[in-house]
């Protein structure tokens, strides 16, 4: 029965994931992704049918192509459905049918979201991060969802990490940042928004100073921030209660 759980979130995963394509781009391009709209194809405009809109497989039959006009249809489309099924069946084998799961879905999908804008647009619009504050303060009224205490002080730490770096860098981050931290820490409290954004911190900075050795970026260059923050906050949501329970630290409920 484990098993089916993992592979019904990881097709939810990979259906969120692919969602999650068409949100961030109708909303850097200023479109609708609400109501009536319908999924077209980015070369040729054409409206796709339901053939074409399976997640991961439609573009691995397709080899990766309009069907229509057989233009290439980005690798970041199939990229971004493989890590949600992947995120979403490893939080499902992590913390099964129980309170932390929704909780640890909306907290890395809302992540992945605003990874994507960050990604395509360099912006975290704040209709998104406000979103998941408001989720989580709606799952953290439900039995089990841990206290709200704990919620509210996850936002304040979450926002004070960022406002602090952005005084001291002298605007070197943005409160886009800082709001989405906020946003995150109402879901998953201030021990793991901490930790989320540590790891997130050790993640970009690893990975600069790769890209940096192998002389791909100036010292000077700049990256997105929250595709960190968002793999710093999966594997928190994955081992961060093995990782605190070594400083002797108990995260709280919902994260058990």
């Amino acid at each position: 029965m484990d098993y089916w759980v993992i592979i019904f979130f990881s097709v939810l995963g990979a259906a969120l994931g692919s969602f999650l394509n068409v949100v961030a781009g109708r909303t850097v391009s200023g479109e609708s992704w609400w109501g009536g709209a319908r999924s077209k194809c980015p070369a040729c405009g054409v409206t796709l049918g339901w053939k074409d809109l399976i997640p991961i497989a439609s573009w691995l039959i397709l080899g990766g192509r309009c069907r229509r006009c057989g233009k290439p249809i980005p690798a970041r489309y199939l990229l971004v459905e493989i890590s949600g099924a992947a995120a979403a069946g490893l939080l499902a084998w992590r913390w099964g049918l129980s309170a932390a799961l929704p909780a640890g879905l909306a907290a890395v999908f809302g992540l992945f979201l605003n990874a994507l804008t960050d990604l395509e647009d360099g912006y975290v619009f704040d209709v998104f991060t406000i979103a998941m504050g408001g989720c989580g303060l709606f799952l953290r009224l439900l039995p089990g969802g841990g206290s709200l205490l704990d919620g509210l002080l996850g936002g304040v730490a979450g926002f004070a990490v960022i406002a602090l770096i952005i005084f001291l860098s002298r605007g070197g981050m943005g409160w886009g940042d800082a709001t989405l931290a906020a946003g995150t820490g109402m879901i998953v409290g201030w021990k793991f928004i901490l930790l989320t954004l540590y790891l997130g911190f050790m993640a970009g900075g690893l990975f600069s100073a790769l890209l940096l050795a192998a002389g791909r970026i100036k010292r000077k260059d700049s990256l997105p921030l929250v595709p960190f923050i968002a793999l710093g906050g999966l594997i928190t949501l994955l081992f961060g209660p093995g990782i605190l329970a070594f400083f002797n630290i108990f995260p709280g409920p919902p994260w058990f």
